[in-house]
């Protein structure tokens, strides 16, 4: 594809086939997410790539660029040769405190930022938090598809994510909007 190297697939989801590739040129490992052009580039697609890509912070993965071809919108990205923080935790059974002191900061730090630039990432769980391949690994925030701005005026308004890491006071449809006021998105 153009001026990168196909090397293998990474990741499905819902939306989309994210793969790894290498640049040619400079020979960096990026991530590709391909999103198949049609009905799917909707909304929460334009909302995804407008907040990622004005998020730079060293525990939020990098958005690097976006791309066209005939059947695919392609969103660049950092690649995180870490993969993901549930993988780690899976293979080595649990996480020390201190560790898990660690990555939580470097989420925290994350989060934080996120909503100082105002933005509500809404699918926070262990399978969009992934590891850089340092020897003591960073922890990077990714996959901005169910966020919020409200800059963009698109304030939460319904509950999303991945069920089973939905807190009980969302999924009673209780403290939705005292939340997202508690963080000054909403007078």
């Amino acid at each position: 594809m153009g001026n990168y190297d196909y090397l293998k697939d990474i990741a499905t989801g819902s939306y989309g086939l994210v793969r790894l590739m290498r640049n040619k040129s400079t020979k960096e490992l990026v991530a590709m997410k391909f999103l198949e052009r049609g009905d799917k580039i909707n909304e929460n697609v334009k909302r995804e790539i407008i907040n990622h890509r004005s998020l730079k912070h060293p525990n939020i993965i990098r958005f690097k660029e976006l791309l066209l071809t005939p059947v695919y919108l392609v969103i660049v990205m950092e690649y995180a040769a870490g993969g993901e923080l549930y993988n780690r935790i899976m293979a080595a059974g649990a996480v020390n405190e201190d560790e898990a002191r660690y990555f939580f900061q470097q989420l925290i730090s994350g989060i934080s930022y996120c909503h100082f630039k105002q933005i509500c990432h809404r699918d926070l769980k262990l399978a969009n938090t992934l590891l850089d391949g340092s020897p003591v690994p960073n922890l990077k925030i990714c996959d901005f598809g169910f966020s919020k701005s409200s800059m963009l005026h698109s304030t939460p308004k319904s509950t999303v994510g991945t069920p089973e890491y939905i807190a009980p006071e969302v999924l009673l449809r209780k403290n939705m909007m005292a939340s997202w006021q508690m963080f000054g998105h909403v007078e």
